[in-house]
């Protein structure tokens, strides 16, 4: 039995969904530990091409075995129709092999209600929600008001519980609130039958597949720099992206884990707000983001592109320790005939250098980055599948990454 961790390292998109494809063609399971269908990682295989929203994308691997963890808020309008169009695109036999830890907390449509009624409160300081309910999801678990899938199938307390927490955040946001607490009700007497056979104990699934030796891919969601503890707060996700969710979210202990495989972009990309050091605003971000395809999964909008940050990831492996870096997109940076990495921080205000990453927001806006410049390789490298195949540039920018964050790369 083998367990391997896949954990972004940056602020998402870096391919954490190609990685696991990848790594599910050996795996009897795949599992998601927290986040919810805010997540989305693209993978084209076996003439299937599909936006993994919900569903973990090993689902891919034909008799690999799904789980949708603990940790997971779940939206079950989402669920059943990324089902419905994954079996379309050729997966058949996918409803047979995904099943959803009945500890879940139901992501309701409320929730995205409750999401975009926030925003609209907080307006030019809003922190560009997808509006997806994620956030309000987490916080009616956290002060447990919140629903746990288990729950739905007993039909009266639940309805009683969901218009207890709808009355709530009526009184809350007033009119600003655009939702039909009867309307979803309604629907739940079809989903309850839909999703019936996919709803488990999560913790015994994970005990026997344990028990019979299978090897287990962990897919991580989001990033750890989106992570709502050791993210740039408040512009993070709601939920534990790293290392620490990943256990808790699907009852894994320290001793099953055989490998934490951070994956990271050989430059940086972010999405919507936040701080973002490297973020290079000209002739750099654009070549970038046009070269890298450098486009959201879920929504398609532009990323903000900027050179390698290594003092984030460096901060990044002392969160979670990473075993090793998975380095993609190199061949994006092979047009440019020098390359920067930024290696410090310097606080503009003081003038003095930022030991590491700062927890203060504000601090991380106005630092100033401290540049190193690399000599760049200006080939193409996106056919070579061999080390010693790489330019000696290539080879020289990687291994300078791995001196400085102290993690082998691959």
């Amino acid at each position: 039995m083998t367990t391997t961790i896949v954990i972004g390292t940056q602020w998402g998109d870096e391919g954490k969904g190609k990685l696991t494809d990848i790594l599910c063609s050996q795996a009897d399971v795949v599992a998601r530990a927290a986040g919810g269908h805010n997540a989305g990682h693209v993978v084209q295989a076996n003439g299937i091409y599909h936006n993994f929203r919900l569903l973990p994308s090993g689902l891919m691997t034909p008799k690999c075995l799904a789980l949708i963890g603990t940790g997971v808020v779940f939206h079950i309008p989402t669920f059943l129709q990324e089902l419905k169009d994954i079996e379309e695109e050729g997966i058949k036999d996918a409803r047979e092999r995904v099943f959803v830890s009945d500890r879940c907390h139901v992501n309701f449509d409320l929730h995205a209600a409750v999401d975009a009624a926030q925003e609209q409160e907080l307006g030019n300081n809003a922190v560009g929600s997808m509006k997806r309910g994620i956030g309000p999801c987490y916080s009616t678990k956290a002060i447990r008001s919140g629903i746990r899938l288990g729950e739905i199938f007993d039909e009266k307390p639940f309805e009683e519980k969901l218009r207890r927490l709808a009355d709530g955040f009526q009184k809350r946001f007033g009119s600003l609130l655009n939702y039909d607490v009867e309307a979803e009700i309604a629907n739940f007497k079809e989903y309850r039958a839909a999703i019936k056979y996919h709803v488990i104990d999560g913790v015994p699934f994970m005990a026997k597949a344990k028990a019979r030796g299978a090897n287990i891919v962990v897919e991580g969601s989001q990033a750890t720099l989106l992570d709502i503890d050791y993210g740039t707060y408040p512009y993070v996700t709601s939920s534990s992206a790293g290392l620490g969710g990943t256990i808790s979210g699907l009852g894994i202990g320290i001793k099953d884990i055989k490998e934490v495989v951070g994956v990271v972009k050989a430059y940086t990309t972010r999405l919507g707000y936040g701080g973002f050091p490297t973020e290079d605003m000209g002739e750099v971000g654009a070549r970038l983001q046009a070269k890298g395809g450098e486009y959201a999964a879920v929504i398609g909008k532009k990323l903000r592109c900027g050179w390698l940050d290594l003092v984030a990831l460096r901060y990044s492996c002392m969160v979670n320790q990473y075993d090793c870096l998975q380095l993609s997109k190199l061949d994006v940076l092979g047009t440019f005939e020098t390359i920067k990495v930024g290696i410090a921080y310097k606080d503009k205000e003081t003038g003095e250098e930022i030991p590491s990453f700062p927890a203060n927001h504000a601090v991380l806006e106005r630092v100033e980055v401290i540049y190193d410049e690399l000599p760049g390789w200006c080939s193409k490298i996106a056919e070579m599948r061999e080390w010693s195949d790489l330019p000696k540039e290539a080879q020289d920018y990687v291994e300078y990454i791995e001196n400085f964050v102290g993690t082998k790369a691959n």
